[in-house]
Formats: C-alpha cells, sequence, structure tokens
C-alpha cells in the first residue's frame, strides 16, 4: 500500500531503510518524546526497522515518510487502532505530519472498520498535542508515570479520534509543527 501526497510518498517499510530512519532516530531531538531515547546503535534501529517489516497487516498500517526521495520519517498506526509519527527534526514546522497523517487517516477509515483511532503522547510535547487537536483528536484521559525515559519518569496524554469525526471541519485548528508521538 502505498499513498502519495503533494509532498510525500507513504510506503511500507523496506531494509534498505536503515540509514535514513537511524538519521531520525539516533537524534535526541526528534526521541525526546518518543517511547525511548536516541538510538545510540544502528542494531536497535534495525531491530524497529524489522518490527515494522514484519507487522501483521491485518493489525498494523505503518509507513515510511519520504520527502524529495529522503526517508524522513514513520507515521501510522503501529498497531490498530494507535497512530504514532516521528520526522526528522530539519523537516518540523513544514506541515509534514499533518499531510502524512491526513492521509493516512484518511485511509484508515476507508479501509478498516476501526470506530476510532487513538494516539498518546507526552504532556510536554505541546507540538505533537496540537497536531492531534488540529486533526480532530480528543483528549481521553491522562495518567502519571507511564514511561520510564532513561532515567526520567514521564506522564502521558490519552486521545482518540471518532470516525464519524473525520475529515475535521475547515479551520478546527491550526498546523501544529509537530514531530513526533509515542
Amino acid at each position: 500500500m502505498i499513498i502519495a501526497t503533494p509532498r510525500l510518498l507513504l510506503r511500507p517499510a523496506r531494509p534498505d531503510d536503515l540509514a535514513g530512519l537511524h538519521a531520525v532516530m539516533s537524534d535526541p531531538r526528534a526521541m525526546r518524546y518518543w517511547s525511548c531515547p536516541a538510538h545510540g546503535d544502528i542494531g536497535q534501529t534495525r531491530a524497529f526497522l524489522q518490527g515494522m517489516i514484519d507487522a501483521p497487516r491485518d493489525q498494523s498500517c505503518d509507513f515510511i515518510v519520504e520527502h524529495r526521495g529522503r526517508v524522513i520519517g514513520k507515521a501510522g498506526a503501529w498497531r490498530y487502532p494507535e497512530l504514532g509519527f516521528i520526522l526528522h527534526p530539519e523537516m518540523w514546522g513544514q506541515g509534514l505530519a499533518r499531510e502524512a497523517l491526513s492521509a493516512i487517516i484518511t485511509r484508515l477509515f476507508a479501509t478498516t472498520t476501526l470506530p476510532r483511532l487513538t494516539a498518546e503522547a507526552d504532556q510536554r510535547n505541546a507540538a505533537s498535542l496540537g497536531l492531534l487537536g488540529a486533526l480532530g483528536f480528543h483528549e481521553t484521559g491522562r495518567a502519571a508515570n507511564t514511561l520510564l525515559w532513561g532515567d526520567e519518569w514521564c506522564d502521558s496524554v490519552y486521545l482518540a479520534l471518532e470516525r464519524g469525526h473525520w475529515p475535521p471541519p475547515p479551520g478546527a485548528g491550526p498546523a501544529a509543527p509537530g514531530h513526533n508521538s509515542r
């Protein structure tokens, strides 16, 4: 399954995506609010990438995000119904995460019977929370100390987007420069 948007190509992961994905996942800025610190070893990224490649298609719809032929991140439902995304910091603030997620959400609601999509974000990640809000996600709960990131406990915000609320109405919110959601 491949999705082309005006500026992006969203496609299944391949083994040759390793260097591009590692450039994202080894960057501490990109990984600040991810589920683990930056990958210090390419083997960590190789395992992550292999998980994307091997994910059962009936449980996952995850994409490598390409911009002008360069791997700049990943986005999609890594496991139904949870949406996640991460882009290289050089690509933040250009509306690319919103472009990718809009296309993916449209595809997910068109090709599955999922009643809703969910997301989880660190409560300090204002960019991702803003982006998810602009896409129509609403907060469903919060929890403290949900993730041990290095030696720091992080808190989570849980969000959902109901099938009937997609697409969001025009002007639903700004295109925040979101960069990742764990």
